[in-house]
């Protein structure tokens, strides 16, 4: 797999009809899918009324944080740059729900575990859409929008990789979260199973430093693990974007393409 082909798998998402139609065509439906979120599908969910162009302007910012953590005191004032009329919180916090209730965001939530160390767990969750091609489709991207803009490509990486992560933790009765810390320290995604066995996963587009720098991040958070109260994690890896195989590295971590994930 390309760096080529996962942007275009970034932009055509994981819907079921995307494989069976032409590249170009995938990519719009893509954007028809948006459309029809912001025209119909929003009053139609609860039948509640709610406007086209907020719901736009949401989706926009939700996709400029993609992968972040961010308030929704952030999405307000992000709207509010782009909206004459009177935003609140409450608001934002309504469409917000709306939008859960039509599988368009799924946000990852925050992993709680023993800890020896002192520092103050973040609660906030991850920003995620349930697929990555509806964040690129409401910024107007395409595939080489996202290879001209490496920043933009790792974060929305990370949300396929989560959406993918997700299919595998149900299937080992398992949920996905996330972890930060007041120090600083952070990881992408934990794989937690209802035995209490769990992984701790980093995902990173691709490069020596990144994968170095997720492995890091990795062992640092397993160091400091209270293993009087609950185990090690089961494993550790990154998951990265182009490779043919996955490995083992000396320290333990291992690397993993996305592409290997089915194997």
């Amino acid at each position: 797999m390309t760096i080529d082909d996962i942007a275009y798998l970034i932009c055509r998402g994981g819907w079921p009809w995307a494989t069976l139609i032409p590249k170009d065509v995938a990519l719009d439906q893509a954007f028809d899918y948006v459309d029809s979120v912001i025209k119909q599908d929003i009053q139609r969910i609860d039948k509640v009324k709610r406007s086209p162009e907020r719901t736009a302007l949401l989706l926009r910012s939700y996709a400029r944080n993609i992968s972040q953590q961010v308030s929704y005191a952030t999405f307000k004032k992000d709207m509010v740059a782009n909206d004459s009329s009177t935003l609140d919180e409450d608001t934002v916090a309504d469409y917000i729900k709306a939008l859960k209730k039509l599988f368009v965001i799924e946000d990852l939530a925050a992993w709680n575990p023993n800890l020896r160390s002192k520092a103050a767990i973040r609660t906030s969750d991850t920003r995620h859409f349930v697929d990555p091609s509806i964040g690129t489709a409401a910024l107007g991207l395409g595939p080489k929008d996202l290879i001209n803009d490496l920043d933009t490509f790792g974060l929305f990486f990370e949300d396929l990789a989560v959406r993918d992560l997700r299919v595998f933790a149900e299937a080992l009765d398992g949920h996905l979260y996330h972890y930060k810390d007041s120090e600083g320290l952070e990881c992408d995604t934990v794989l937690h199973r209802r035995n209490g066995n769990y992984a701790l996963l980093e995902v990173k587009l691709g490069g020596e430093k990144l994968i170095n720098d997720g492995a890091e991040n990795m062992i640092k958070l397993a160091n400091i693990i209270d293993t009087n109260r609950m185990p090690l994690p089961s494993f550790m890896a990154v998951i990265v974007g182009v490779g043919k195989f996955a490995y083992r590295r000396k320290d333990g971590v291992y690397v993993i393409p996305i592409g290997c994930l089915k194997d």
